[in-house]
């Protein structure tokens, strides 16, 4: 049996149980390794992140996805990176625990994107903002039928992501 992420999504250091794969952002040259059930919306919401609101790929490397771990600074409660349903991005222009990250103007777009996309914005966390981390924050069930309300796919040639035609 495998462990469960914070946001309930089943998470474990075996990728191919959870099928983590690796998506191409379009319109940048970052790959973020998410959970395929996952995937198609933090995949849209990384690509209108990146066209919107500023550009991921600024050859940091500072754009994470899976990674199997504890929540920073918990010893008990499994990070939603182990789950491959948590994305970090620009996290060197947005370092954990400061906030004000981003320009004002863009932050209400931010939030709608968010929203839109069934994720929840580290920077509304209450004890400590992390403006670079976006998660899923819908159930694996409510995530289909949004992904399929979206006319979001799994999967198209090359492995992309995108809207169905």
């Amino acid at each position: 049996m495998n462990a469960i992420s914070y946001n309930g999504w089943p998470a474990s250091k075996d990728v191919e149980s959870i099928r983590i794969k690796s998506y191409a952002i379009k319109g940048s040259k970052v790959k973020l390794r998410c959970a395929y059930f996952a995937a198609p919306l933090l995949v849209a919401f990384a690509e209108d992140f990146n066209e919107l609101i500023e550009p991921i790929d600024g050859g940091a490397l500072d754009d994470w996805g899976y990674c199997y771990r504890m929540v920073r600074g918990s010893t008990t409660r499994l990070s939603n990176h182990s789950s491959g349903t948590a994305i970090d991005l620009n996290a060197t222009k947005h370092p954990l625990g400061k906030a004000g990250t981003f320009p004002a103007e863009t932050v209400p777009l931010l939030k709608a994107l968010a929203k839109k996309y069934g994720l929840f914005w580290g920077g509304d966390y209450l004890n400590r903002r992390d403006e670079m981390h976006f998660e899923i924050a819908l159930d694996p069930v409510k995530a289909a039928k949004l992904i399929e309300k979206l006319g979001l796919e799994y999967d198209k040639p090359k492995g992309q992501l995108g809207v169905q035609p």
